[in-house]
């Protein structure tokens, strides 16, 4: 069987997408930080900043101006309730050497993606989650090491550059691993989450006696 999704795969369709969207991204992460202080205007940022493989992974352009709509807002029970349950259980999973609690947080790591675009319930988030990275838990993972490896290196050589000039390329090089790292996230969500939801909602449409009926695509 095919695979969905692979580590070079990822890693080089990631780096382009983070790329491509770097201006719009980073203004939006700009206003977030300037706006961060702002009561309860501050957690519908922050959510909307988490949603961003969201938008990226069906193609939209995004408006920096995004993370200031109200509809952002409306998930924050179920945002803060998904944490806190992520938590609850990551935290004794790292009493069984830490092994247990990567394993878990991989299977968890598209969750806060399918409670705000698919609307279910935190709970059920994890299910799917868990469910939809079945299989890729160890390609996830492979991408994350390799991308912590070459930003732990760079930093490392940046760091013998001198005080200002290696300052200067580690904060660049941070804002290129996080535009690659959303750019990643946006690739695994959309072959793992979106175009599986899509294969799975082809239906057959119960043949005619008149003439032959081609299956429809619903989405």
């Amino acid at each position: 069987m095919e695979r969905k999704i692979t580590i070079m795969g990822v890693l080089q369709e990631g780096i382009s997408i983070g790329l491509q969207n770097a201006a719009s991204v980073l203004i939006a992460i700009i206003l977030w930080l300037v706006t961060i202080w702002i009561p309860y205007l501050n957690v519908g940022t922050t959510i909307a900043i988490s949603s961003i493989p969201i938008a990226l992974s069906k193609g939209q352009i995004i408006s920096p101006f995004f993370i200031f709509d109200a509809k952002y807002r409306q998930y924050m029970g179920e945002y803060f309730t998904l944490l806190g349950l992520m938590y609850i259980a990551l935290v004794p999973a790292m009493l069984f050497l830490i092994v247990p609690a990567i394993i878990i947080s991989i299977g968890w790591s598209l969750a806060v993606y399918i409670l705000i675009d698919k609307e279910v319930a935190p709970g059920e988030a994890l299910i799917q989650s868990n469910k939809a990275t079945n299989g890729y838990k160890w390609t996830i993972f492979g991408v994350s090491f390799i991308l912590i490896v070459v930003l732990f290196i760079l930093t490392t050589i940046f760091g013998l550059l001198g005080s200002t000039i290696g300052a200067i390329m580690t904060i660049v090089l941070l804002v290129l691993f996080m535009l690659i790292i959303l750019g990643c996230n946006t690739v695994i969500y959309r072959n793992l989450v979106l175009k599986n939801n899509d294969d799975n909602n082809v239906t057959e449409e119960p043949a005619s006696t008149e003439s032959p009926v081609s299956p429809i695509y619903t989405k």
